[in-house]
C-alpha cells in the first residue's frame, strides 16, 4: 500500500497585494523560568527583617543559594539582613557597619538577583559597575564574586591598573560585571568604545567615602557623567559620607541610610583590645624589632606612613633576620607582585607585613593577630580602617598605636568617634636596638643606604603633608636623633624644610619693628624683636651716626647716636608678589622648538669656525661642488639617479684631493718629527763629546804616531798599536783528495809582529808609558 501525500494549498491572492512582515513583534512565550522569577519578586516586598536567620529565608534564586551553601555562608550578618531587601526592591542605600561585617555580600547578592530577574546575557553589554579605592580590595570581590555566583550565567571582569590594557579591551563588551579602580575604568570610558554604559543597572561603591574623597574627585565626576541617570546606586563603607555634596554628586533618589552600628556603644569590634604607647621618634625602630622578636608565632602587620619607609623597614630587617617571615605591601610595586604578596599572607600562620594605607581598607586577611600603627593616624576614620584588619567577623584581635608627645591631640579625635584605647608602657631595658648592625649594613652597601635617606625624607614629607597641623608638627621632629635610630651616621638634607624656615623668616623679620630712644639720653636702648633669621648682630646695618656737638666727653671725637625713623616695611602681599616675580617659568619643549627654529638652527649639525670666524667644512657630509649643493636643496620627492652619478663624480674629485692634502700633510709631519729628533741627538752627542774631553788629559804634546810608526800602523779600538795589513783575497779552498778529510789537513800558522804581539798582552796604561819611553830614548 502506497499512501499519497495530501496536495500542498496555494495562495490564491494575486502576488502584488501579498504582505512580507520584517520584523514580528509577538510576545514572547512564558517559560517556567520567567514564572519562578515572578513569583520571586513578589516576595521582595514580604520580606521580614526581623524573622531573618538564614539565608534560605531570603527569597533568592537557587543559583545564589547554592553558591553561598558551596562557600559556607549560612546565616546573614546584620547588615547583610538590613541591605538586601532594599536591595532587591531597587532602591539607593547608604550602608555603613563595622570593619569585618560581610558588607562585600551585601551588594553582590542584590547584583547577582537583579540581572538574574533581568534574564541578563553577554549580548545585553555592561549591567553592574562596582568601583573600589584599591586594586587589591577589587581583586577580593572579583574572587568573591566568584565563588558566590559560579552557578551562574554571567561575565565578569576585574580592570585594574598594572594589567594588561589590550587584553581588557577586545574583552569589555562581553562583561556583565566590571569591578575595577576608578583609574583604569575612566581610561576604558575614554579610549575604548566597546565600553558601553547604556543598560547599566547598578552602580556600586565600596569604601564609598575613600572614592569620594578630593583625590579621587575629578576622575569619579567624570566616571558618573558617563553613567545612565537610571540606575541603583548602593554605597558602603565603615566610615560612611553623609556629605550632601557627595550624595547629590552621586544623583541619589531618596537613598535609605542603614546604620546597623550607629547607636553601639564602640565604632570599633567588640573583640578588639586596643592601647597606645607614648614614645621618642628614635625608639620606633627598636620597638617595632623587639615586638616582631617577642611574637615570632602570631600573624602582624605594620602599618607605615610612605612607601620609601617600607621599603627601607622591610629591606633593613630582612637582612637582621628576626626568624619570622617578612613581607611588604605598598603603591609601587608591580600589580602581579601585589597580588602575589596578598595571596602569600592570607596563607601564612605566622608572619609581618609592612604596608602602607592601601592595605588598610576592606581587605580581608584571615586570622591577623596583631595591627601595630608604627606612625599616626591621619584621623579617626584612618584608624578605625587600620585596626579594622583584625577582629573580623566575631573574633579577636589587638592594636597598638605608637605616638609622639606632639601627637597627643589625636587622643581626643579618637574619643569623639566612639573608640575606646588605652595606653600602656614599656620597659624600656627590654627593648633590642639593632642600630649597631643597621650601620655596619648601611656602611657595607650604598645602595641601601640611599634607600635609607628617601625613607628619612619622605617620613618627614607625610608629617607636613597631613592636614591637622594641631597633631602633626613637622618642627617638633628630632630629626638628628631619628636620622641615626635608621642607622644613619648624618641626618640627609630636607630640602623642602630648608625653604620652609627661609619663608617663615622671612615673614618674621619684615614683622619686626625697632624702636630708639631720644638724642639726649646718654645711654642708647633698642627694643628688636628676635628672628630666627640667621643674621648675627654684628652683621646688622647700623643706625646712620653725625659727628656730636658735645666735644668735651672723653669717650672720643665721633659719637654714634640713633634717631627715630619711620621705616616703610613692606607688606605680605608685596614680598609675595616680589617672590612670584623672582620665579623662573618653566621652560616647555614647545618654547625651546620655537627659539631654535627663530634663530634657524639646524639640529644635529657641527659647525666649525675658524679664526676669522667663517665657517669652515669639515669631514664628508658638507657637499663642497655646486652641483651637490644645488641637488640637496631641491624639494622634489624621490631620487634622480642620473643627478646623483653627476654629483658623486663631483664630490668624488674633491675628496681625492681632500685624500691628497690628508697624506701630504702626514708626510710633513713625519719630516718634521725625523728632523728634530736628529736635532736632538746631534745635541746629545755634542754635550756627551764636551764632557770627555773635559775628563780626558791633554796628549797634543804627543808626536804623530804615523811619522814614528809609519802609515801602515794604526791603532786599535783599544788604543793598542797594531800593524795595518793589506786587504788580502780569500784563499781559494783546495779540493779533498779520496780517502783524506779536513782534520787531516796541515793547519797554516799565521805570522804576528813582534810589535801586534806586545801591544796585544798590554793594557792602555802600559802602552802610554811605552810610548813615552820611546820617545825620550830617541
Amino acid at each position: 500500500m502506497s499512501s499519497k501525500k495530501p496536495p500542498k494549498q496555494t495562495n490564491t491572492k494575486p502576488k502584488g497585494k501579498a504582505k512580507v512582515k520584517i520584523f514580528n513583534n509577538r510576545k514572547k512565550a512564558t517559560t517556567p523560568e520567567s514564572i519562578f522569577i515572578e513569583k520571586l519578586q513578589q516576595k521582595y516586598e514580604t520580606i521580614d527583617v526581623s524573622g531573618i536567620n538564614s539565608f534560605n529565608d531570603l527569597p533568592l534564586s537557587p543559583k545564589t543559594q547554592k553558591g553561598l551553601k558551596e562557600c559556607g555562608y549560612t546565616k546573614p550578618t546584620d547588615i547583610q539582613r538590613e541591605t538586601i531587601k532594599l536591595g532587591l526592591t531597587g532602591k539607593d542605600i547608604l550602608g555603613a557597619a563595622q570593619t569585618g561585617s560581610g558588607k562585600t555580600l551585601a551588594f553582590l547578592i542584590p547584583i547577582l538577583e537583579r540581572l538574574y530577574c533581568k534574564q541578563w546575557t553577554k549580548l545585553d553589554g555592561l549591567g553592574a559597575l562596582v568601583i573600589t579605592p584599591t586594586r587589591e580590595l577589587a581583586y577580593q570581590i572579583f574572587e568573591e564574586l566568584r565563588r558566590v555566583g559560579e552557578h551562574h550565567d554571567f561575565s565578569a571582569g576585574l580592570i585594574i591598573g598594572g594589567k594588561d590594557l589590550k587584553f581588557e579591551r577586545n574583552r569589555m563588551d562581553q562583561c556583565n560585571i566590571v569591578i575595577g579602580t576608578p583609574g583604569r575604568l575612566l581610561q576604558h570610558m575614554d579610549e575604548n568604545p566597546l565600553f558601553d554604559c547604556v543598560n547599566m543597572e547598578i552602580l556600586v561603591l565600596d569604601e564609598a567615602d575613600r572614592c569620594l574623597d578630593m583625590g579621587f574627585e575629578q576622575t569619579m565626576n567624570a566616571i558618573v557623567a558617563n553613567l545612565p541617570s537610571k540606575r541603583q546606586t548602593l554605597l558602603f563603607s565603615a566610615t560612611q559620607t553623609k556629605s550632601v555634596r557627595d550624595l547629590a554628586r552621586l544623583s541619589l533618589k531618596n537613598p535609605a541610610y542603614v546604620s546597623v552600628h550607629e547607636h553601639s556603644e564602640y565604632s570599633t569590634p567588640e573583640g578588639l583590645q586596643q592601647s597606645y604607647v607614648v614614645c621618642d621618634l628614635k625608639d620606633k625602630v627598636s620597638i617595632l624589632w623587639s615586638f616582631i622578636k617577642n611574637h615570632l608565632k602570631q600573624k602582624s602587620i605594620i602599618f607605615l606612613a610612605s612607601c620609601k619607609e617600607v621599603k627601607y623597614i622591610y629591606e633593613i630587617f630582612c637582612r637582621l633576620r628576626p626568624g619570622v617571615s617578612l613581607m611588604a605591601l605598598y603603591g609601587t610595586l608591580h600589580q602581579l607582585r601585589r597580588m602575589d604578596i596578598y595571596e602569600t599572607f592570607c596563607k601564612k600562620t605566622s608572619a609581618v607585613l609592612f604596608a602602607t594605607d592601601i592595605a588598610s581598607r576592606g581587605l580581608d586577611f584571615p586570622e591577623v593577630h596583631w595591627v601595630v600603627q608604627a606612625d599616626c593616624p591621619e584621623d579617626a576614620a584612618t584608624y578605625i580602617h587600620r585596626v579594622g584588619r583584625t577582629a573580623r567577623f566575631f573574633r579577636g584581635g589587638e592594636s597598638l598605636l605608637l605616638l609622639l608627645p606632639s601627637e597627643l591631640k589625636v587622643l581626643d579625635n579618637l574619643k569623639e568617634k566612639k573608640i575606646p584605647i588605652e595606653k600602656i608602657e614599656i620597659n624600656p631595658l627590654k627593648l633590642n636596638n639593632p642600630v649597631r648592625k643597621m650601620e655596619a649594613f648601611l656602611a657595607r652597601d650604598p645602595a641601601l643606604k640611599d634607600t635609607a635617606q628617601r625613607a628619612f625624607v619622605s617620613y618627614a614629607k607625610s608629617v607636613f603633608l597631613m592636614k591637622d597641623k594641631k597633631v602633626f608638627n613637622v618642627q617638633a621632629l628630632d630629626t638628628d636623633s631619628f636620622a641615626h635610630s635608621l642607622g644613619l651616621a648624618i641626618p640627609p638634607r630636607i630640602r623642602f624644610l630648608q625653604r620652609l624656615n627661609a619663608r617663615s623668616g622671612k615673614k618674621q623679620q619684615s614683622k619686626n619693628k625697632i624702636y630708639f630712644d631720644d638724642e639726649d639720653n646718654d645711654e642708647v636702648k633698642e627694643k628688636v624683636v628676635s628672628t630666627d633669621s640667621g643674621v648675627s648682630d654684628d652683621e646688622k646695618p647700623s643706625a646712620p651716626f653725625h659727628v656730636s656737638e658735645d666735644s668735651d666727653s672723653d669717650d672720643g671725637v665721633l659719637k654714634v647716636k640713633r634717631k627715630d625713623h619711620d621705616i616703610d616695611l613692606p607688606t605680605d602681599l608685596e614680598l609675595e608678589e616680589n617672590g612670584r616675580n623672582k620665579k623662573k617659568k618653566p621652560v616647555t619643549r614647545a618654547a625651546v622648538v620655537k627659539k631654535l627654529i627663530k634663530k634657524k638652527i639646524i639640529p644635529n649639525k657641527k659647525i666649525i669656525f675658524d679664526d676669522s670666524g667663517e665657517a669652515v667644512s669639515v669631514g664628508l657630509k658638507d657637499k663642497k661642488s655646486q652641483l651637490a649643493q644645488e641637488y640637496e636643496n631641491e624639494d622634489k620627492g624621490g631620487i634622480d639617479i642620473e643627478t646623483a652619478k653627476l654629483v658623486l663624480k663631483e664630490e668624488d674629485k674633491f675628496d681625492k684631493q681632500l685624500f691628497k692634502d690628508k697624506v701630504k700633510a702626514k708626510h710633513k709631519e713625519e719630516k718634521r718629527k725625523l728632523k728634530e729628533q736628529k736635532k736632538e741627538e746631534e745635541a746629545e752627542k755634542d754635550e756627551f763629546g764636551e764632557s770627555e774631553s773635559e775628563n780626558e788629559p791633554d796628549l797634543s804634546w804627543l808626536p804623530d804616531p804615523d811619522k814614528v810608526y809609519g802609515k801602515n800602523e794604526e791603532l786599535d779600538e783599544d788604543n793598542s798599536i797594531a800593524k795595518k795589513e793589506p786587504i788580502k783575497e780569500k784563499p781559494k779552498k783546495r779540493k779533498l783528495e779520496p780517502g783524506t778529510t779536513k782534520k787531516e789537513l796541515p793547519v797554516k800558522k799565521k805570522k804576528k809582529g813582534k810589535i801586534s804581539e806586545i801591544s796585544s798582552s798590554l793594557n792602555v796604561n802600559e802602552v802610554e808609558e811605552l810610548a813615552l819611553m820611546l820617545l825620550k830614548s830617541k
